[in-house]
């Protein structure tokens, strides 16, 4: 299993018993998604290691506690620290139709209702305070924030986005 093939699920962020427990912090806005985990891969040294759990449950809202098999002392706890938690993308739940993960829409094509075709989503920005699809048009990039507001549709069949961008939006990116 390679992480091309996985999500993030989140991060092991402390010690919860002397008896190997862990807690994980979920990045996730459905925690309880996850509470009844078989297994999960954790990034040991760049490596991806499939963990299986005996018991998990939620602490503190977005905290798994979780006891894996072969964890049984603060000794092999603490090895695991600060490691990144992966689950397949098969995990993932079903969306809606007009909702996607980032990881889905990369090479969709974008159509803005007044500029026409924009081009291909190559990547998806998360790192700012509002997500921006990052849109190849010919060798140029184009940004536009991933806002309720500018997306009119979705449509996964046809792997097309169509946007409502305010007017000059694009052509900022197109100037000489």
């Amino acid at each position: 299993m390679t992480k091309d093939e996985c999500f993030f699920l989140g991060k092991i962020v402390k010690k919860y018993s002397f008896k190997g427990e862990l807690l994980i912090k979920l990045d996730t806005d459905e925690p309880d998604l996850y509470e009844n985990l078989d297994a999960v891969f954790i990034d040991v040294r760049g490596n991806l290691i499939p963990f299986f759990t005996e018991s998990s449950q939620l602490h503190k809202s977005e905290l798994l506690r979780v006891k894996f098999e072969d964890v049984d002392t603060e000794a092999d706890a603490d090895a695991l620290i600060k490691s990144a938690c992966y689950l397949p993308l098969t995990a993932l739940p079903e969306l809606d139709d007009d909702k996607f993960y980032f990881h889905e829409i990369i090479g969709f094509t974008v159509e803005d209702k007044n500029f026409g075709t924009v081009g291909t989503i190559k990547g998806v920005n998360d790192s700012t305070a509002q997500s921006l699809f990052e849109i190849d048009r010919n060798g140029i990039e184009i940004l536009i924030p991933m806002n309720d507001e500018f997306i009119a549709k979705v449509d996964k069949q046809n792997k097309t986005i169509f946007v409502n961008t305010p007017e000059g939006l694009i052509d900022l990116y197109l100037e000489e």
